[in-house]
C-alpha cells in the first residue's frame, strides 16, 4: 500500500479532510469537481431547495450513473463472450473445408 496524503475536498461548500492514496487523488477531486457541478445544475433546475436537497439528487444521480456503467461493462462482457465463440466457430468451419 502505497503511502496516505491529507486533502481537502469541497464538496457543496463543505471542506472535508480526507487521507487518500497519492495516485488516487486526482481521481477524488475529479469526482468531487462532477458531484459539485452536479450540484450547480440542480440548484438552477430546482431554486429555493435546501443544500441537503441538492447533495442527495446529486448523490442519486451519481450512483444512478455508477449502476449504468456496471451494466454497461457487463453486456459488453458478454458481447465478447459471444464474438469470441463465433470467431471459434467459424474458425471451425474454415478448417473443415
Amino acid at each position: 500500500m502505497s503511502e496516505l496524503i491529507i486533502a481537502n475536498i469541497l464538496i457543496a461548500d463543505r471542506t472535508y479532510r480526507i487521507k487518500v492514496e497519492a495516485a488516487e487523488e486526482e481521481l477524488i477531486r475529479k469526482t468531487a469537481k462532477i458531484i459539485n457541478d452536479k450540484i450547480l445544475e440542480f440548484k438552477d433546475v430546482f431554486a429555493g431547495k435546501d443544500m441537503q436537497d441538492y447533495v442527495s439528487m446529486a448523490l442519486l444521480w451519481f450512483a444512478t450513473e455508477q449502476n449504468k456503467t456496471g451494466a454497461e461493462m457487463i453486456q459488453l462482457t458478454e458481447t465478447s463472450k459471444k464474438l469470441a465463440s463465433l470467431e471459434n466457430y467459424l474458425d471451425k468451419a474454415i478448417e473443415t473445408l
